[in-house]
């Protein structure tokens, strides 16, 4: 039984790899943690820079990972338990997390920054190119 989605209509050619990147992106949707917020920070020469914060309390730098694959931004983080400590009760779990952001074309990540338990990475999507190209109507060749 074949899947019927909205970009299958006859008149969007090619737009499969628009329906992996909505797949992949639901697939990314997990547990709420850590929370974020994505915020338009300003334009500059005809560049939109976007950022997004994640709280990543208790988090030190080298147990982040923010990498972008297949245009795709991931943010992971591990924590290690302390093994000398021992606690008489405890709230704050070491805990691992992973959360992705799938970027659309044109959307570069330029830097990423932790501070005061925020992890700030910053985008600039660039304005795409307008391609205008004339095609060219050839005569068809009669067959014999």
């Amino acid at each position: 039984m074949s899947r019927l989605s909205l970009l299958s209509n006859p008149m969007l050619l090619g737009f499969e790899e628009i329906e992996r990147l909505i797949d992949r992106a639901n697939k990314g949707t997990g547990d709420g943690y850590p929370p974020y917020n994505i915020e338009r920070v300003g334009t500059e020469g005809g560049a939109e820079t976007l950022r997004i914060t994640l709280a990543v309390a208790g988090f030190r730098r080298e147990e982040l990972d923010v990498s972008v694959e297949d245009k795709q931004l991931t943010v992971r983080g591990k924590q290690e338990d302390d093994k000398s400590r021992e606690y008489l009760y405890r709230g704050i779990a070491a805990r691992q997390f992973s959360r992705t952001f799938v970027l659309a074309d044109g959307i570069e990540v330029t830097s990423a920054d932790l501070n005061n338990g925020l992890l700030a990475i910053d985008l600039q999507r660039h304005e795409p190119q307008r391609l205008i190209r004339k095609i060219d109507i050839g005569q068809a060749k009669k067959s014999r």
